[in-house]
């Protein structure tokens, strides 16, 4: 949610800015606008709507510059509007502020330059910062832009990361971050910022990852030059090298980023298996866990914290490593997880799923779990992401880059790397058998294979849509471990079609849910070959004696099922725990042909951001 870029050199600023929102435009935003520094002062344009628009309205604007601040914004504090949108100016025009996070003691400062005569424009939390760090300018009488940024930073409560303008320094660019991703570009002669990498990786792939409450001042003049927000120097920047590629960043010939990302899965799988699975000598092993994994197999407990898809992908975990590793294993929402005062001790590991790697609450999970004293190991897709640098020890994804918001690669890729690490574990604790874990093994190394066997299904999935593109709410339902792929699927639906759509353990349809069933509501049903298989039919004969339509995933052979069902899809048979990898695609393909047939923006759903870095 919400996308910085800036720029800072000799080339014409504008075109940079406008193509880094486009690659930002993923992130789920309602605002756009840029801040250019020009000879007269700094200019200031920016409209609700998308980036094409603030580019429509900048089309007859003067908008040479060489040095400038761009934002797309997702709309916090006050509506998504002209004046709302981001950079906001200081009341003496001389400051432009673009800001992504939140300002949480925002109505106190507020309140306090108000009785000072400052007036406000906006409904925002940015707007009070940059009349702060203008007030604190003035009444400080600093020399320096960044001296009076980092005084107005330590009276702030919340998370930002920020960058600034300032007529007055027209040399010098201003950044800072707290609990909000921001990396520094170096470019030949230049400088780039952005809130990840897409939108400079075309321009250079040295990057400097900001730490919290850091401070950094952009002087081509000068060294790069970093602070904290006590005035204590970074000794030297960490120069890293961006792991990202322009042609990731592409559609690829796909109409939609959602749907390249749906038939990128068995890339995506067998990246994230490369390098620790052995065929040969059938051994699983994560190099990224080795330096904690005694910790791991001496753990009395493990929690897995995350939010959304990833959630979803950890309720997978929660079988896999119950059945397989014999710990028990509690699934937290990370946005409840730190306000509930949960019992962690020394001996217990959190498991951090996100595929940013930036999700606000899954951080903030993180850190109370480490203060408590437990392993946190993580599990994410991007390289050099706050989750990365913050947890003890763990493993990326190798999905590649996730553009589409509604995520379908991340969630498959991270439920493999947890059954890698189960099957590490069980392993080595003797908790399975060996030829149990050749199984297994054999069965995951054939995943991709049978996903691409899956995706031929398109088309006919793409009828079964026409059905459901006109209902108003939809069912899903499955056991055991393909309950959390009924909630996954539901999620799908919901978020891209807006269609209501509610997931549940197909055992629980009688104590509640039964009760919408009509001839008017389709029921997705997961009812794959597993051990509950008889108890799924029973379940769906509730279904149909109360005039539901079935809509079945079934393991390929079915019969009993297929001759009950309106509809059916048949997968490849593949071992109970691993179905979430093979029974997911289907429904995201589903989801996917509902949302276009009912004029959904597929890859910006409404209301939705891709990388939540706010609670």
């Amino acid at each position: 949610m919400c996308g910085i870029v800036a720029y800072l050199g000799h080339k014409q600023a504008y075109p940079i800015l406008i193509n880094g929102l486009k690659r930002l435009e993923y992130r789920g935003y309602d605002s756009a606008g840029v801040a250019l520094m020009q000879e007269n002062g700094i200019s200031l344009y920016k409209c609700r709507g998308k980036v094409s628009e603030l580019e429509d309205y900048c089309s007859d604007k003067n908008t040479t510059s060489t040095m400038g601040i761009a934002h797309t914004r997702w709309a916090t504090h006050g509506e998504p509007n002209d004046q709302n949108a981001h950079p906001h100016l200081s009341e003496d025009g001389k400051l432009a502020l673009i800001h992504n996070g939140i300002v949480e003691n925002y109505l106190v400062l507020k309140q306090e330059l108000i009785s000072r005569g400052y007036k406000f424009k906006s409904n925002t939390d940015t707007e009070v910062l940059v009349h702060l760090i203008q007030d604190i300018y003035k009444s400080e009488q600093v020399t320096e832009l960044a001296e009076a940024v980092r005084l107005a930073l330590l009276n702030v409560v919340g998370t930002y990361a920020i960058a600034i303008l300032s007529a007055d320094n027209p040399d010098e660019l201003i950044v800072a971050k707290k609990g909000s991703p921001l990396l520094i570009g170096i470019g030949k002669d230049d400088y780039f910022v952005a809130s990840d990498g897409a939108p400079i990786v075309e321009y250079t792939k040295r990057v400097v990852y900001l730490e919290d409450e850091e401070v950094a001042v952009l002087n081509l003049n000068k060294k790069l030059e970093i602070k904290n927000i006590n005035s204590e120097a970074k000794k030297r920047a960490y120069v890293q090298k961006l792991e990202l590629n322009l042609e990731q960043l592409e559609k690829g010939g796909f109409e939609h980023y959602m749907l390249k990302e749906i038939f990128e899965q068995p890339k995506a799988i067998s990246d994230s298996m490369r390098g620790r699975v052995n065929t040969k000598k059938d051994v699983v092993s994560l190099g990224g866990i080795i330096e904690y994994e005694e910790k791991m197999l001496n753990a009395k407990r493990f929690i897995i914290a995350a939010c959304g898809t990833s959630w979803h992908a950890g309720l997978c975990g929660e079988y896999l490593f119950e059945n397989l590793v014999r710990v028990p294993v509690e699934v937290e929402y990370a946005s409840e997880f730190r306000y509930r005062n949960p019992i962690i001790n020394e001996d217990d590991v959190l498991i951090a799923i996100s595929q940013s790697g930036e999700t606000a609450d899954t951080i903030a999970a993180v850190e109370l779990a480490k203060s408590k004293g437990a392993t946190v190991i993580g599990i994410c897709n991007v390289v050099g992401s706050t989750l990365s640098r913050l947890t003890h020890a763990g493993s990326y994804t190798h999905a590649g880059p996730e553009i589409g918001v509604a995520s379908t690669k991340a969630f498959t890729a991270q439920v493999t790397v947890l059954a890698l690490m189960a099957l590490c574990l069980a392993r080595k604790k003797g908790k399975l058998s060996l030829s149990k874990y050749h199984q297994i093994i054999n069965d995951l190394e054939n995943i991709p294979e049978k996903i691409t066997e899956i995706l031929k299904l398109n088309d006919s999935i793409k009828e079964i849509a026409k059905y459901c593109a006109d209902k108003r709410n939809a069912i899903y339902l499955g056991r055991g471990i393909n309950y959390p792929v009924a909630l996954e699927g539901a999620l799908k639906l919901k978020e891209i079609s807006y269609i209501h759509a509610e997931g549940y353990p197909a055992a629980e349809m009688k104590h509640g849910p039964i009760a919408l069933v009509d001839e008017e509501m389709p029921v997705i049903v997961i009812a794959t070959e597993q051990e509950t298989y008889e108890k799924v039919v029973s379940n769906i004969q509730e279904v149909i004696a109360r005039k539901g339509k079935i809509i079945s995933i079934v393991s390929e052979g079915d019969t009993q099922v297929k001759k009950m069902s309106d509809f059916c899809i048949e997968i490849p048979r593949t071992e109970e725990l691993l179905t979430p990898l093979v029974a997911s695609v289907p429904l995201q393909l589903l989801a996917y042909h509902v949302a276009l047939l009912r004029g959904c923006d597929v890859d910006k759903p409404r209301n939705l951001a891709k990388s939540v870095s706010v609670e």
